[in-house]
């Protein structure tokens, strides 16, 4: 149920960054003209991501740091969050990456919860394929 909720959750996401920041132009049909374009950043990276910042240093992070969880985070999550957001501060507009922190901390509660990577990948791939066809081929 609650990977379901995470999963919608990505609808209200995108209409916030379509509000706030909405694209000069929105072309519906541009993964179908650069499908490599649409598909590294929608699937690739996510899958890549996650194994890094999930798989390896919020691992990591859980084996080093207090197991005390604040609230349904717990500090190894939260410390994984702020580098990911932080490190989208490079390629992507401040408002835009600051907003990463949120999904990150829903990837992280799945990979504490669930202890493997699939849902945290499915959800990043699901997340980043909505925001890079809305956001990616203006």
């Amino acid at each position: 149920m609650r990977f379901w909720l995470a999963l919608g959750a990505a609808l209200p996401f995108w209409a916030v960054l379509l509000t706030f920041a909405p694209p000069q132009s929105v072309h519906p049909a541009w993964p179908l003209q650069a499908p490599l374009a649409f598909l590294l950043p929608a699937l690739v990276y996510p899958i890549a991501e996650e194994i890094i910042f999930r798989g390896a240093l919020q691992e990591w992070l859980g084996d080093h740091l207090p197991r005390r969880p604040l609230g349904p985070v717990t500090p190894a999550n939260l410390a994984t969050s702020v580098v990911f957001a932080s490190l989208h501060f490079i390629h992507h507009p401040p408002f835009w990456a600051a907003l990463v922190f949120v999904p990150s901390l829903v990837f992280g509660y799945f990979k504490d919860r669930t202890g493997g990577l699939q849902a945290p990948i499915a959800l990043h791939v699901f997340y980043n394929a909505g925001y890079f066809w809305l956001f990616g081929g203006g």
